[in-house]
């Protein structure tokens, strides 16, 4: 059997459809469920005064969340392991730039061994300032701050006040993360 032009171009174009679906169901794929939350931690509420915190940043040095009173803080809870976490990594640092004028800034709080959140950071690099909260030291700083899930990544938005304008389970993309930002922005 013999293949004429029209029906080379229909098996051309059934390839072609079938690989553009393929991509978008990769690229579109639904996201994974949030685990319930846990009733033993705390809710972060809306409104409520930030938690204190005190963390060395990648450099060792112990750094305080009071340094940024005044300033609309941008809490966010990562991990070098967590690949929602590095996707979101480039839009914080890109939003921490544009934004600095504005008031805001980005502080990432890496819940992660000290060695491989550092390790991470010298093959991509932030602009922003990074604390780390190394499960191997102490108490996962983030239930603290509402993350009553135990996902990452968590953001929580801080007002100049020191009280807490949002929070945010999993990871943004740049059009939601602005979104979430504006009405907060001078």
């Amino acid at each position: 059997m013999r293949l004429d032009r029209s029906h080379l171009l229909i098996v051309v174009l059934a390839v072609l459809a079938a690989g553009a679906g393929a991509l978008a169901g990769r690229w579109l794929k639904p996201a994974a469920p949030l685990p319930p939350a846990r009733a033993d931690l705390p809710v972060l509420e809306v409104g409520a005064l930030r938690p204190d915190a005190t963390l060395p940043d990648s450099e060792g040095r112990p750094r305080s969340l009071d340094e940024w009173d005044g300033r609309v803080v941008l809490v966010n809870f990562w991990a070098s392991w967590c690949a929602p976490c590095r996707e979101e990594m480039p839009i914080l640092d890109d939003a921490h730039a544009r934004h600095g004028g504005r008031g805001l800034v980005v502080v990432g709080i890496a819940a992660d061994e000290t060695a491989a959140a550092s390790d991470f950071l010298a093959e991509f690099p932030v602009r922003y300032p990074i604390l780390i909260d190394d499960p191997a030291v102490g108490e996962d700083v983030s239930t603290r701050f509402g993350n009553n899930r135990g996902v990452l990544p968590y953001t929580v938005l801080v007002g100049r006040d020191r009280r807490v304008l949002a929070t945010h389970f999993g990871n943004f993309s740049a059009e939601a993360l602005e979104d979430w930002l504006a009405p907060h922005l001078d």
